[in-house]
């Protein structure tokens, strides 16, 4: 092997599914795929920004990188770069930072560095969603992206700053990129983007997409990654019937409180929200649900925030991302009163992660005596571990192949804090 390369991806699905194209991009070119950790000649940082913990974060992977080998190529790249403009203005070990629209260029900006040509990243072509077929990253399923930015601008939220405005990809791309990964032998597809509720080309809504999907041939399942519960109705809800569907979505909530939803400028109120759970929990027993919830945001009292645990608890979410509310520069609450102390915050989001750990436990006994379709990602010591289509993690003993999709009774939950699913 050639050159040596290693990634560093923070944040989202689909920063991950971008990190896993130009993987294959180096994997083609010659180079040898390494640990992070490692010696390597090239370091691709692919960053977020979503809150100040994730810049913190971000800022210590890129200065981990400059230090470990001063000859290294040392790429930064992701929603960070839009963001902390000022921050790398006089970084001058940084050899390239590259935006979001010209994300899929790395490969060729590092290739004719070696070759002796320096380009600078403004002059290669933006494109959202010309990457490679990702058949050499680092994840089972195989992550499409289907649509890129947000027109929402959330009061809470810099992602429309960073990532630009809702962009939807052409349906003949995706399917033809659906057909690809498929074809390399991928079992599980799943759709990423921004604001994938949002999807629209040409008279094709995001129903209309999902549908002309599950007509692919193949033997492979669907899911469908972090949603926005905005606008969908019963033609939304019959799709998950197809046996290729999976019956789990990351509903995104932030607030159980619909004053602080207003807040937030969300597009939903609780009677939505709760209309989209009862539905599909009507049509199809034992559905998971999974969300995010903000803690702390500006203004939040201690009802709006009883009444987000309520809901929480209600609703019985198997997996909650629970974040203390990050004040980000440039969004409208940044700029709001009654800005709530870090000490409130902390425990606030130790309170929903309490409700989150027991909702999970029971959530995940309900699947107990129940089969579970697991795709296989790893095999231990003759334990095949993998996840079902519900979403939950689920062990048993095998000698199968990685990639591969087994029918599995479940017998019962490990132990341990985060206990899995046990099957045969």
């Amino acid at each position: 092997m050639g050159r040596k390369v290693a990634f560093k991806t923070l944040g989202c699905r689909l920063n991950q599914y971008e990190t896993d194209a130009l993987v294959t991009d180096f994997y083609r070119g010659g180079y040898q795929i390494v640990p992070f950790t490692a010696q390597a000649d090239v370091y691709v940082v692919n960053t977020c920004t979503v809150t100040n913990a994730s810049d913190h974060k971000s800022k210590n992977i890129i200065n981990q990188a400059v230090k470990r080998n001063k000859e290294s190529v040392v790429v930064v790249t992701g929603c960070m770069v839009n963001s902390q403009k000022k921050w790398f203005e006089n970084r001058k070990d940084i050899t390239y930072l590259v935006d979001n629209k010209r994300k899929n260029a790395v490969f060729s900006l590092v290739d004719a560095h070696y070759k002796g040509k320096i380009l600078h990243p403004s002059a290669m072509k933006q494109d959202l969603f010309d990457f490679s077929v990702a058949e050499k990253g680092f994840h089972t399923r195989s992550m499409i992206k289907i649509q890129d930015g947000c027109d929402n601008f959330c009061t809470f939220c810099i992602v429309p700053s960073v990532r630009g405005r809702a962009t939807s990809r052409p349906p003949k791309d995706i399917l033809e990129n659906i057909r690809q990964v498929l074809d390399i032998g991928f079992k599980e597809i799943v759709l990423t983007g921004v604001n994938i509720s949002r999807y629209h080309y040409d008279g094709i809504n995001f129903e209309n997409l999902i549908d002309k999907i599950l007509q692919t041939e193949g033997n492979f399942r669907l899911r469908i990654s972090s949603i926005e519960p905005e606008g969908f109705g019963d033609k939304f809800y019959d799709l998950f019937s197809h046996p290729k569907m999976c019956p789990h979505l990351h509903l995104c909530l932030q607030s159980g409180s619909d004053r602080i939803l207003l807040q937030m400028r969300r597009q939903y109120n609780l009677k939505q929200y709760y209309s989209m759970i009862n539905s599909l929990r009507k049509q199809y027993a034992g559905f998971n649900f999974t969300t995010d919830i903000i803690a702390g945001f500006p203004g939040e009292t201690a009802e709006d925030f009883n009444e987000t645990c309520k809901v929480v608890h209600d609703i019985g979410f198997s997996h909650i991302h629970t974040f203390k509310y990050s004040v980000r520069k440039g969004t409208r609450a940044a700029g709001m009163s009654e800005q709530i102390p870090e000490s409130v915050k902390r425990q606030r989001s130790e309170i929903i992660r309490k409700i989150a750990e027991k909702n999970k436990i029971e959530y995940r006994k309900t699947l107990i005596g129940r089969e579970q379709t697991v795709l296989v990602e790893k095999i231990q010591k003759g334990i095949a571990k993998g996840y079902g289509e519900h979403y939950v993690p689920v062990e048993f003993k095998s000698s199968s192949e990685k990639n591969t999709f087994h029918q599995v009774k479940i017998s019962g939950l490990s132990d341990g804090q985060d206990p899995v699913l046990l099957g045969y």
